[in-house]
């Protein structure tokens, strides 16, 4: 019959092991240190005397345990390693009498970073205000600046904080109150549909009241009321309402102005939009020279000739009255024995043109024999005028000018005996007043054709009444 095992009692067995612990890291260590004081002194001396007692050692220990245990509890030495976190973008908030004042100077976020025990850090970004506050309650304004201490509710002591900047310099300002006058932008136009186009804009006020310091409200240049084109909601010609507009400041550089307050309520604005069209003909200039002997018997657009044909365009009315043609350039350098030329050629929109029926179209140019005709032009034309001048003939016997066509013969039998739809002209761009020997110009509606003159003309430019 085997015996019965002794149950071992847990509270002996915990004194034992503290026992054994307490005699590792203290009494061992302390003993060998006063063996070797011990050796060095002799057998003699008072101190032997003394460590030779039989609760010397253990007095010895408990001294230096009590000892350990107040520079530990101190944190003159740390058992545990402390780490850093490194926190970026805390916001910070200004306490202060915002109906009175203006703050300048504030930084909207600064860093921060916390230095303890990893367990104590992680509770603190848990615990902690994830703000950093300035505290100007107590100050007045003034003209000159104050240097004001940044301030974070520590949720745990033990951990240190530190702010980056601690201190920061701000002025503090009278809030004043002025009427400003708005109008409006409109915000992304390229999102609009490009065969609409905006027709008018009424705003529900015409004026604001804006508060801020003084010097902050003389720099507004205007204020402006945004106007969204990439609403979904724009979808055809008509008339829409935008309710709660965005309201921006802005100085005279274009720069927004932030530190600024705009008293407004629920400003909408009615935006009338309309699709304005109009059918314009395409105009082709040549460039280049052909070969000799060659000429421009035909030119066609899409399959139509290039006289007839005609292309839609969308934009605002004030910018469509003003274009009379859409302009395409070929270049015709070198051609004219390979009997055609085929371009495709895409249209480059005209100011105020927001779209074009055609995006692009396929120009063929046919080539024939040159043959050559003189013909005679009465009346020249001024192009470029400078600004507050008048240009005139010097002589009224230069009123005609002799020009060479060149084209294919039955584009030369075209021309009739009023030369209606060719001009000359003198370009006066970059001149001044005086008398200047200016060449003349040739310029037809018919592409075909080449023109050659050689004649100059006495221009007289003078300063208008």
């Amino acid at each position: 019959m085997k015996s019965r095992q002794k149950k071992k009692n847990p509270f002996k067995i915990f004194w034992k092991n503290l026992y054994k612990l307490f005699d590792k890291i203290l009494i061992t260590p302390i003993s060998t240190l006063v063996y070797k004081i011990q050796s060095k002194l002799g057998k003699d001396s008072k101190i032997e005397k003394l460590l030779n007692r039989p609760n010397a050692l253990i007095i010895l220990s408990l001294i230096f345990a009590v000892v350990l245990f107040y520079f530990v509890d101190n944190k003159a030495i740390s058992l545990v390693n402390n780490d850093a976190k490194f926190l970026t973008n805390i916001p910070v908030e200004v306490e202060y009498n915002n109906n009175a004042y203006v703050i300048e100077g504030i930084p909207e976020t600064v860093d921060m970073t916390l230095i303890g025990k990893k367990s104590e850090i992680y509770l603190a970004e848990q615990l902690g205000d994830k703000k950093v506050v300035v505290d100007l309650s107590d100050y007045q304004a003034s003209d000159s600046p104050v240097r004001v201490k940044l301030f974070y509710n520590k949720p745990i002591d033990n951990v240190e904080y530190k702010i980056d900047p601690t201190y920061v310099t701000v002025t503090i300002k009278e809030k004043v109150s002025e009427s400003k006058t708005i109008g409006y932008d409109l915000m992304n136009q390229d999102e609009l549909d490009e065969k609409l186009s905006v027709k008018s804009v009424e705003l529900s006020k015409t004026d604001v009241i804006v508060r801020g310091s003084q010097d902050t409200i003389d720099a507004i240049a205007s204020i402006k009321a945004l106007i969204d084109l990439s609403n979904d909601d724009f979808t055809k010609a008509g008339t829409y309402t935008i309710d709660n507009l965005n309201l921006v400041a802005y100085g005279a550089d274009g720069t927004i102005i932030d530190n600024v307050e705009i008293v407004a309520t629920n400003i909408n604005a009615k935006v009338e939009l309309d699709s304005y069209s109009k059918r314009v003909p395409v105009r082709v200039s040549i460039t280049g020279e052909l070969v000799s002997g060659k000429a421009i018997s035909s030119i066609t657009i899409n399959g139509t000739d290039a006289n007839s044909f005609e292309t839609t365009i969308y934009g605002d009315e004030a910018s469509l009255e003003s274009i009379e043609y859409i302009p395409v350039s070929i270049d015709v350098d070198g051609q004219g024995n390979n009997g055609s030329k085929t371009s495709k050629v895409t249209f480059s929109k005209p100011a105020g043109v927001r779209s074009i029926s055609d995006e692009s179209v396929t120009v063929v140019l046919n080539f024939g024999e040159a043959k050559q005709k003189t013909i005679t032009i009465s009346g020249i034309k001024t192009s470029n005028v400078p600004n507050g001048l008048i240009a005139n003939l010097l002589s009224n016997d230069e009123r005609t000018v002799e020009v060479q066509v060149i084209g294919v013969e039955s584009a030369l039998n075209e021309i009739d005996e009023n030369n209606s739809g060719i001009e000359a002209y003198v370009d006066l761009t970059g001149y001044s007043t005086g008398t200047y020997s200016v060449p003349v110009k040739v310029q037809g509606s018919d592409s075909r054709l080449q023109y050659i003159v050689t004649k100059e003309v006495q221009i007289v430019l003078s300063k208008g009444n």
